[in-house]
């Protein structure tokens, strides 16, 4: 996308970067779970309430075309948890996952290189990567787990014309309410503290705040709750009773995702589940508002960057799926929001990117050398409004052995190995993936030029599935 100069975005945004300690800006990181790119109302997709996240989109930057890469196992967010905080890319970053269990890769990870660099570093909410917080962080409150205790009483529900075993509103269910108070108000409560010990340092401060919600079980207290009727919840464009390939692929009945609902998918199952989902949203919206305004409340919002992204998308309905383990966008894409000293406001950005992106961002903020082992870019060249400044050529995706997928301007081919399966789709005129287009031969010639840059990416990342071996005509 083309930008217009802007002088005064250049020069604050370089000022940033060339001014001594003392006066580097702050960086708040602030990081969701589960959260698609459609799941914020300034997306302009869906009927769901945001106000502070569109707030904070229209007093920066929206990435409307941010990725996450994929994973090793149907823990998406271990595989891009530990990209955004070693730098590396898929398979690089599993290669180390041992190595940073035995902390003998701590030094490099991006705490610690912005504790180099002259940060205050705190963290808090969930982790989930296998090194512990505390061996990175100068400050750590409250570690939570990957998710919330399960709830049996949570899965294979609702079922057509029974009882609803299931109140998502109801604290007695525990979950998000194990120790009395719902996980996401604990995390804004840690953050908020954090922030009131920030402000009474001389250092500039770096704050990684994570939240479990959006993540099942999808639990929000029942104001939230009561602004989503269930029968107005749109059920989405790609909605299917059953996904064709769901076995191979790796995201079949047994996955703990999509044991959520029942099968075959219902509309009024996928409504249902919809309505809790969002309604976690907007709680979880009000939480970051909550930090937002102690950030103002401290004088600290002028000399602050804020970054807000997730760690990847969720299906909850699309393509008769549930969860992440899948290569369409709404499991991929991610919201990307940036606002901070001289970030042009209301400004959009289509380009694609990765959500790890946001790691090399704030290490050239705050003046450190960029490693050589860091993988991801910079996303600088667009906050400071260069024209010339573009994303990636092409969007690379993989899951496990069983799923395999690139993005290239305005396609995209996803591969299933196991079941020697390739569809296409025209993402640029198909947002919602419904035509699948690998079943006509007009575009035989573009699928052989998408599986050419597919491998060509493979080669570049290390990845160890050989496509050419299980599709030699193409």
């Amino acid at each position: 996308m083309r930008f217009c100069a802007r002088l005064l975005a250049f020069v604050s945004a370089l000022a940033a970067l060339t001014c001594p300690a003392a006066e580097k800006p702050n960086i708040l990181f602030l990081f969701t779970d589960d959260q698609s790119y459609e799941a914020i109302h300034c997306a302009g997709r869906l009927k769901i309430e945001t106000p502070n996240l569109d707030r904070l989109a229209g007093r920066g930057m929206m990435f409307t075309h941010a990725y996450n890469m994929g994973a090793w196992h149907g823990a998406v967010c271990v595989a891009s948890r530990t990209m955004l905080n070693t730098g590396r890319s898929l398979w690089s970053a599993h290669g180390i996952e041992k190595t940073l269990a035995a902390e003998r890769d701590a030094g490099r990870m991006w705490a610690p290189m912005m504790h180099k660099a002259g940060y205050e570093t705190y963290f808090t909410g969930k982790w989930h990567v296998a090194i512990k917080p505390g061996s990175v962080f100068d400050h750590c409150s409250r570690e939570l787990p990957g998710m919330p205790p399960t709830v049996p009483s949570s899965y294979n529900r609702p079922l057509e014309g029974k009882p609803d075993s299931w109140r998502s509103d109801d604290p007695a269910n525990g979950g998000y309410w194990k120790g009395g108070t719902h996980w996401s108000v604990v995390t804004a409560d840690h953050a908020i503290e954090h922030l009131d010990s920030a402000a009474k340092s001389d250092k500039p401060f770096f704050l990684y705040t994570a939240f479990n919600a959006p993540h099942d079980p999808r639990q929000a207290p029942t104001e939230f709750l009561d602004r989503y009727d269930v029968a107005k919840i749109d059920v989405p464009k790609s909605f299917l009773p059953e996904y064709p390939h769901a076995k191979s692929m790796g995201a079949g009945p047994t996955l703990r995702d999509e044991k959520l609902a029942p099968f075959p998918r219902t509309e009024f199952a996928v409504r249902t589940h919809r309505r809790e989902y969002f309604a976690l949203v907007t709680h979880l919206d009000a939480q970051i508002g909550r930090i937002l305004e102690a950030l103002e409340t401290n004088g600290q919002t002028d000399n602050t960057w804020i970054f807000l992204t997730s760690d990847h998308g969720l299906s909850c309905g699309h393509h008769g799926l549930m969860g992440k383990q899948n290569p369409y966008d709404v499991a991929v894409r991610v919201p990307f929001l940036v606002s901070g000293p001289g970030v042009p406001a209301g400004e959009i950005c289509r380009e694609p990117i990765y959500l790890q992106d946001v790691m090399p961002t704030t290490l050239e903020l705050a003046g450190a050398d960029l490693p050589e082992h860091v993988e991801f870019r910079s996303l600088l060249p667009f906050l400071r409004g260069e024209s010339g400044a573009t994303g990636r050529e092409s969007i690379y995706y993989a899951y496990m052995d069983t799923q395999r997928a690139i993005t290239h301007d305005g396609w995209k081919l996803i591969v299933y190995p196991k079941a020697r399966v390739v569809r296409l789709y025209q993402v640029s005129k198909d947002p919602d993936e419904t035509k699948d287009l690998a079943w006509n031969k007009l575009y035989a010639g573009r699928i052989r030029s998408l599986f050419g840059k597919l491998v060509e990416l493979q080669d570049k990342h290390g990845d160890p599935l050989d496509l050419k071996s299980l599709y030699p005509h193409l």
